[in-house]
């Protein structure tokens, strides 16, 4: 761009990173050395904190240089460092400074206890206060204690000095005192007497200190420590079962302490299984008392009696359980290798000992070569196999059918509904003639002319038909486009023919017309 546009042009939008000019200042020519031009007095550096914080030690030469200098002051002379200031050469001559004192003297009064406790009697003191207590009634309202108030009022009945209601019973020699702190039991006077009837009617009605209120008691036959309403049978199974989708018969509700403790038997034969065996084949070995290549429940009752481990019959046989995963009765090779022992901790012990014969089956020690079949997880199988049934309904593969599924709720395509011919202003329902959202990502060519799929598919007549496609270019004898209307016709129930219906029509009739060579684009 030209200077002159350019000018004009970084007054109103710069460029980016460059600072905004103003068109006016744009040819100053001041603007060069102004850029670099500092304005003021260069100041001096002083001293940093660290040196007066912390300074430099002086020599005792250089203090007393200091000393020296500061000698000339007046104040260093009158008042030294580390001694009081002194005043006598400025005082008067012939002045005796240790008798000699400034100010007025002070009368001695009465003192602080004769303010607090002064030696008057009681009716001076009252005289004394009561001196323009008046003025202070009329201007601040101050009352004096027990003082009746002055309302001012008019009614000529009315006695300032009159005193209204009960009086207060009292006695000056404290009997009314001695009778409020004598506790009941010790009065002579016995209990109010009250008839049977009276006392019943009071429990029933009234509230009694530390009981619940039950005015229906005497008329119900029950004992004192029944409950009502209906005792609930607990659930079998818990709010983990619900979510995990366990199956009845695996519940896992009220069997936290029988799960530990089997799985506390379970860990210490693992851990007697690696500390005191090399291999797994040797401890499968001890296990394995009749050399039959199986573990029967007496056999795993020795071991836990040796290794120190006691266990009720009952806890025994849930351990046993446990592990026994074909239910057979017995704990074979490859049960034991995945329930009684840690993984990839031990070893197999085929590696060196390829031919076993006498102790079990080989087929069963062994899936594929020498290494014993491990199950994949030891954990819940709920928790492994759990599908949420969202997730079955919307499945690709293996899902769900919904088609019996009871719907709730309005469709949003009402389709139970005859669209109306003339639709008001507020109806908002969609009878199925709306596109869809694939319809608004991408439209047909024919909405743009403003036409939409519900005019393809109103019925038609002949003639309609007959311009609608000899206006888009296409040619066909009166006796095809007979043929073709009347196949079309032929196809509805009430005969009724619409473009996309003879279309259809048209396509298969030209497509039938190539195949036999009749069309003059047959080949």
């Amino acid at each position: 761009s030209p200077d002159v546009v350019r000018k004009f042009r970084a007054s109103w939008q710069p460029d980016a990173g460059f600072k905004r000019v103003f068109h006016g200042r744009a040819n100053d020519p001041h603007l060069q050395w102004a850029a670099s031009m500092t304005h003021g007095v260069s100041t001096q550096s002083s001293n940093k904190a660290e040196t007066l914080v912390n300074p430099n030690p002086k020599t005792l030469f250089q203090q007393r240089l200091a000393n020296r200098k500061e000698n000339v002051y007046a104040s260093i002379a009158k008042g030294p460092l580390g001694k009081s200031h002194d005043q006598r050469p400025g005082l008067p001559q012939n002045l005796n400074t240790d008798y000699f004192t400034f100010g007025l003297p002070t009368e001695l009064d009465i003192g602080a206890g004769g303010l607090i406790n002064p030696d008057k009697n009681y009716q001076q003191v009252q005289d004394e206060s009561s001196v323009g207590h008046d003025l202070y009634v009329k201007t601040h309202a101050n009352f004096d204690v027990g003082e009746r108030v002055r309302r001012n009022y008019t009614c000529p009945s009315f006695d300032i000095n009159r005193g209204y209601g009960i009086p207060t019973p009292h006695s000056n020699d404290g009997k009314e005192v001695r009778q409020t702190l004598k506790w009941l039991q010790q009065d002579d006077q016995t209990s109010k007497i009250v008839s049977q009837r009276v006392d019943n009617f009071r429990e029933r009605t009234q509230s009694q200190l530390g009981r619940v209120h039950d005015p229906i008691k005497d008329t119900l036959n029950v004992p004192a420590d029944h409950t009502f309403g209906v005792l609930l049978k607990p659930d079998q199974y818990g709010a983990g079962d619900l979510l995990h989708n366990r199956v009845p018969g695996s519940y896992l509700r009220g069997r936290d302490q029988q799960r530990g403790v089997v799985a506390a038997a379970r860990q210490h034969l693992k851990k007697v299984n690696y500390h005191n065996f090399p291999d797994l084949l040797a401890a499968f070995r001890f296990y394995d008392k009749d050399c039959s290549g199986k573990i029967d429940i007496n056999g795993l009752r020795e071991v836990c009696v040796e290794f120190h481990l006691p266990l009720e019959p009952e806890m025994l046989e849930q351990v046993f359980d446990f592990c026994d995963a074909n239910r057979d009765g017995k704990i074979d090779y490859i049960e034991f290798s995945n329930f009684l022992n840690w993984k990839d901790k031990m070893e197999s012990g085929f590696a060196d000992k390829p031919e076993i014969s006498g102790e079990f089956d080989q087929k069963t020690a062994q899936n594929s070569g020498s290494t014993p079949r491990r199950l994949k997880q030891q954990i819940d199988r709920a928790i492994g196999n759990h599908k949420t049934s969202a997730g079955m309904i919307n499945a690709v593969v293996g899902g769900v059918s919904t088609r019996d599924y009871r719907t709730y709720g309005v469709p949003t395509i009402r389709m139970d509904l005859p669209a109306p011919r003339t639709r008001r202003i507020d109806d908002l329902n969609n009878y199925g003639e709306e596109s869809d959202c694939y319809g608004l990502l991408n439209p047909s060519i024919y909405s743009s002319k403003g036409i939409y799929e519900r005019d393809f598919l109103i019925p038609r007549s002949l003639e309609e038909l007959k311009v609608i496609f000899e206006g888009i270019g296409v040619r066909m004898t009166g006796q095809t486009l007979e043929d073709v209307y009347n196949i079309a016709a032929a196809s509805h129930p009430k005969g009724d023919v619409c473009v996309e219906s003879f279309r259809n029509v048209l396509d298969d009739y030209q497509a039938f017309q190539v195949q036999s060579g009749q069309h003059p684009l047959a080949v």
